[in-house]
């Protein structure tokens, strides 16, 4: 399998995360306001004197602050786990940010250019508040007792630590997937904070088959027994038999027919011949995914993943905003938007592109889409760094 790499050109090199306290409290659709809340996040390239370079990159479910560059910590598993990561990156993959082909000099992301800006979402595990973070009104884990959340939440956390950064609009906010519905929330919540939006793979709105996937995820984590009602911290037992089926199930929606079958095909793992067995892989394909799933589980929280997931199958731009019309809901939109579909895309197909292009078309809002003919499913948006990297920077460029 010949997967498509990011073209020539630098690294940001060795980077760390760096934590920032908001000073206020978060206001959340729930009704409930959190504090405090702390940020993990990383920065790449340098700041105008005019704070007019900044751009926003946001990550999806499983991400992180750390988008780009060699981490100064090694990662026990990285987040560059996107379909044939192994294959592309080897070993030294574990320490590269989740977008190093497209983040860096000369890059999609030029940081000779740019000041890009990567934090980890709030309800992660990797550093921002989350479910596994400590409640100040119980000296314990939040577990379940943390507030469900919405991609809008995610949202005006961001915009409250760019606030502290003293950042106050930004030349792009870009992502794939949950990362493009934030830029999407960033267009609609703050339309004259943001100049332009860059929306991968991603909708406005995920289709049923996409909810009803996701529930499944969420449903085996949560009939663990060792999940416990989410109050597993400090019991020495966590719903990691639940979380892997859960990740399995992920990533074959990420996945499509004709990738899986032209890396795996039918090819036996570990015989020249059946084994008759009930209880392990006889497949490469099998192996694979119990491969992903305990590397998965090693570097994520359990109630985070249900966290994000939830918040994502709650998106629906038509509903929050347009009163069940997507062009009302881009009424306001002001920032230029470049949309990029990829064409064997089940779970976030360029249907769903094509409904937001068409109605910021009739709006007379600045956009363009481009549908890439690319076989590797959902995760086209981290693996085909190279063909997306011109059509983002001639974007910025215009």
């Amino acid at each position: 399998m010949v997967i498509g790499s990011a073209p020539a050109a630098g690294s940001v090199g060795e980077v760390r995360t760096r934590y920032l306290d908001l000073p206020d409290p978060v206001r959340l659709d729930c009704g409930r306001e959190l504090s405090p809340v702390r940020v993990a996040y990383e920065t790449y390239g340098a700041l105008s004197p005019r704070r007019d370079n900044v751009i926003l990159v946001c990550h999806a479910l499983s991400g992180d602050a750390h988008a780009a560059g060699v981490s100064a910590v090694r990662p026990e598993a990285s987040t560059r786990d996107g379909f044939g990561a192994e294959d592309r990156d080897g070993t030294a993959g574990a320490g590269l940010g989740w977008w190093d082909g497209m983040i860096g000099p000369g890059k999609a992301f030029d940081t000779d250019r740019y000041f890009v800006v990567s934090t980890n979402l709030l309800g992660g595990c990797r550093g921002t508040t989350g479910p596994s973070s400590v409640d100040p009104a119980t000296g314990r884990p939040y577990g379940p007792d943390f507030p469900v959340l919405t991609v809008a939440d995610m949202v005006r956390t961001q915009r409250a630590f760019l606030d502290v950064l003293g950042i106050d609009r930004l030349a792009a906010v870009a992502g794939g997937s949950l990362g493009g519905m934030q830029a999407l929330e960033w267009a609609i919540l703050y339309p004259d904070q943001v100049d332009s939006i860059v929306v991968i793979a991603s909708t406005h709105a995920l289709h049923p088959q996409g909810v009803a996937w996701n529930a499944i995820a969420r449903e085996s984590i949560m009939r663990d027994p060792a999940w416990q009602g989410g109050r597993y911290h400090d019991t020495g037992r966590s719903p990691d038999a639940g979380m892997g089926v859960a990740r399995m199930v992920g990533h074959v929606t990420y996945l499509s027919a004709p990738a899986l079958g032209e890396k795996f095909g039918r090819r036996l793992q570990f015989a020249d011949d059946l084994r008759y067995t009930l209880t392990e892989p006889e497949f490469e394909v099998e192996n694979y995914l119990r491969h992903q799933a305990d590397s998965f589980v090693r570097r994520f929280d359990a109630n985070t993943y249900l966290t994000m997931s939830r918040a994502l199958t709650y998106f629906d731009l038509a509903r929050q905003y347009g009163g069940g019309a997507l062009t009302q809901a881009l009424t306001d939109v002001s920032a230029r938007t470049l949309l990029i579909a990829f064409s064997s895309d089940w779970l976030y197909p360029p249907a769903a592109s094509e409904d937001l292009y068409a109605a910021l078309r009739s709006l007379g809002k600045p956009a363009e889409l481009h549908v890439i003919d690319a076989p590797y499913g959902h995760d086209c948006f981290l693996l085909e760094e190279r063909r997306q990297t011109p059509i983002v920077r001639r974007f910025l460029a215009a």
